[in-house]
């Protein structure tokens, strides 16, 4: 069987919502799946997606092929989770270092 990780159409008319999941790829779009493994909604500015990387790293290493949207939001959601967040981290307080005793001649 050959798997795909896609997206699967959700929403109402003209709101798109999107949830990436395992499919046998002959499958239909929005038909019979495996797996949710994450959501996607493309009218959202910013961070609009969700994917639980460890599971999308499993079944990659099964086999499983990702279609190039997908693939893309890999990519987004690894570089967002790498960098450091900056707003969130708690300042760190200056340390002061011991005076230096004076060089004797």
């Amino acid at each position: 069987m050959a798997v795909s990780i896609r997206l699967r159409r959700e929403g109402a008319l003209n709101r798109p919502y999107y949830k990436v999941v395992v499919a046998d790829s002959r499958s239909p779009r929005d038909g019979k799946f495996i797996e949710i493994i994450g959501t996607y909604d493309p009218k959202k500015t910013g961070h609009n997606s969700t994917l639980k990387l460890d599971r999308i790293d499993h079944w990659i290493s099964k086999g499983a092929q990702p279609s190039d949207t997908v693939r893309s939001l890999i990519k987004k959601n690894r570089k967002q989770t790498s960098a450091p967040a900056e707003d969130t981290a708690p300042a760190a307080a200056p340390t002061e270092e011991p005076a230096a005793a004076p060089a004797a001649e």
